[in-house]
């Protein structure tokens, strides 16, 4: 496992490392073919420049490198989101306000990652670019055939991974920075959406986007999410007994794949050996969000407001599955829009009620590991695959978003198994909770 970002920092502030020296080993691996195709560009000459005028060694992300997922603003450069339908678009004038906060606090910007085009799949394939491949975080490659890296963060996860990158900066609207994590050995926080501003991006769903990102370790994402949402986390020293956990078996626990299961149960085992609390309940206000949205989505409605003028020029550039789904929300009407956000607020209502007792709960983040490429690639004869993964990688993660939530996914695997990951989530506002609750989780899993 490549060191985390807290201690590479500590070589640096040592003297043992320099930043020029991280940046030389992090371009190296930028190049290595487990980073393949996870950047859509690569910065590294103007960091190298910017680190010889900068002092950074002392700051939080002490001149490491820091991939952004194409779908925020950089200054100078063009914002595609995955899309050659935006590829003429004029460049960026200024930094999204979370570029500017991880550059303010010394991270290096060396690339734009690969990404679902306009953000739209859990899966992780885009047509237009190669999709790079599945690279466990912990263990290495990944045997038995590429696999997809999980979306929409694709390409923030394998730089990551691969050691290009110490975090990745992405966007979580139904898991893109958690289905991601999962498939890739990593850690991966969505924060309450509210705390990180999304200014500077291009929007999927207003409702539901979250800036957020991925890590190497629990402590790592702490720091970032510190950095991102410009507040400090309280910490808590509890030993994992002296919290309340809950498993939900309603929707979270239906249709597990035999690897996600085992690693799952085996997750829950060691938690309980160490004293930990974990009740399991029946939270069937789960399964009332299908036909809250059968007649559309928040995603579908708000993506297809912002896209329908590009539509309009450019259809026949988007990718066929991203455009589908986007289309769909053209034929939600006003009042159907109006009678959803209605049911989602009364629905968090009654889920906070049901959860209120409980410190976080558990679950696994997605229900099967990361499919094959080969399975789901671009193609109308494996649509039928994709859009079946893509609603099961989605199932899980997607509660959290409906709920205004915060949740992370930590590696729950062992050598030898597909990446999997464990959930960790509550009610928005509880992210110190959760935080903290993943520390203590970490360090029992990795024992």
């Amino acid at each position: 496992m490549q060191a985390d970002l807290i201690a590479t920092r500590a070589l640096i502030q040592e003297g043992a490392l320099t930043a020029a020296q991280a940046m030389e080993a992090s371009e190296h691996l930028a190049q290595a073919p487990a980073a393949a195709h996870c950047f859509l560009s690569l910065s590294f000459e103007q960091e190298r420049d910017r680190l010889q005028h900068t002092e950074t060694a002392h700051q939080p992300l002490a001149g490491l490198a820091i991939s952004v997922k194409d779908l925020f603003d950089v200054a100078g450069q063009v914002t595609t989101a995955g899309s050659l339908a935006l590829r003429d678009a004029p460049t960026a004038a200024c930094d999204a306000p979370a570029v500017a906060r991880l550059r303010a606090a010394g991270g290096s910007i060396v690339g734009r990652t690969h990404m679902v085009e306009f953000a739209f799949s859990g899966v992780g394939t885009n047509p237009h670019f190669t999709t790079p491949a599945a690279f466990d975080g912990r263990f290495g490659a990944i045997p038995g055939g590429a696999r997809v890296p999980g979306g929409s963060s694709s390409g923030a996860a394998v730089s990551v991974a691969s050691g290009a990158c110490f975090a990745a900066l992405g966007s979580d609207t139904g898991g893109s920075i958690r289905i991601p994590a999962a498939f890739n050995g990593l850690v991966g926080f969505k924060s309450t959406a509210r705390l990180v501003p999304t200014g500077g991006t291009i929007p999927l769903s207003t409702s539901l986007d979250t800036a957020c990102a991925i890590t190497r370790s629990m402590r790592d994402a702490i720091l970032v999410h510190e950095i991102l949402a410009a507040r400090r986390v309280v910490r808590s020293a509890a030993p994992i007994s002296q919290w309340r956990l809950a498993v939900p078996a309603t929707t979270f626990l239906e249709d597990l794949a035999p690897e996600v299961r085992t690693a799952f149960q085996r997750s829950l085992d060691v938690l309980q050996q160490a004293g930990a609390h974990i009740e399991t309940i029946d939270l069937r206000e789960t399964a009332e969000l299908g036909p809250m949205q059968a007649k559309g989505s928040l995603a579908a409605a708000e993506s297809y407001a912002w896209h329908r003028p590009l539509l309009a020029q450019s259809a026949h550039r988007y990718d066929p599955r991203v455009r589908s789904r986007i289309e769909r929300g053209g034929t939600m009407g006003a009042a159907d829009y109006i009678d959803l956000q209605h049911a989602r607020h009364d629905w968090i209502t009654r889920m906070q009620a049901r959860m209120a007792s409980f410190d976080a709960l558990l679950s696994p983040c997605t229900p099967i590991p990361a499919p094959l490429m080969a399975d789901v690639a671009p193609g109308e004869t494996r649509d039928e695959a994709f859009f079946k993964a893509n609603a099961l990688v989605l199932r899980n993660t997607s509660v959290v978003n409906m709920l205004d939530g915060c949740a992370l996914s930590l590696p729950c695997h062992v050598r030898g198994e597909l990446p999997t990951g464990l959930m960790v989530w509550h009610a928005g506002g509880r992210d110190d909770a959760v935080l903290n609750i993943g520390l203590r989780i970490e360090e029992l899993l990795q024992k």
